[in-house]
């Protein structure tokens, strides 16, 4: 993590910092149970470390959970104060995910939500496909 962008991160806990960085290093998503076999020699033990540590950086929007593979991604974009709609790309050859937002697609589910007094708390979507990379080959 570079200083910049530890500046403008909350204070996170040993376990948090630990838990965070692993999700940032990794190249695709991990569950909880992947992270704690790659913590065990910084003293994670029991598998409720983790899903406290990745509570609390979901909730600070640092990480996000990808409910269709059941693991977790670090945010892209950690920095940014709110959250609208974020999406998933996830490729279902090499496991590759991409987020991204889309303010028109924002838009339409805030305008949907307040036409059926539907107050929205978070809005995830995930895509399941091919990447590019995967369909070259």
């Amino acid at each position: 993590m570079s200083h910049d962008n530890a500046s403008k991160l909350p204070k996170l806990t040993r376990n948090q910092t630990f838990v965070f960085e692993t999700l940032q290093n990794a190249n695709s998503p991990l569950s909880a149970y992947t992270i704690l076999d790659g913590l065990r020699d910084e003293g994670f033990r029991a598998p409720l470390q983790v899903y406290r540590a990745l509570n609390k950086l979901v909730e600070l929007g640092l990480v996000h959970r990808l409910e269709s593979l059941n693991a977790f991604v670090a945010c892209d974009h950690p920095d940014k104060d709110r959250h609208g709609t974020i999406a998933f790309a996830i490729c279902e050859d090499c496991g590759q995910v991409d987020e991204f937002g889309d303010e028109q697609i924002t838009a339409r589910l805030a305008d949907w939500a307040t036409r059926e007094n539907f107050y929205l708390d978070k809005t995830i979507i995930e895509l399941r496909g091919t990447c590019q990379s995967c369909a070259i080959t």
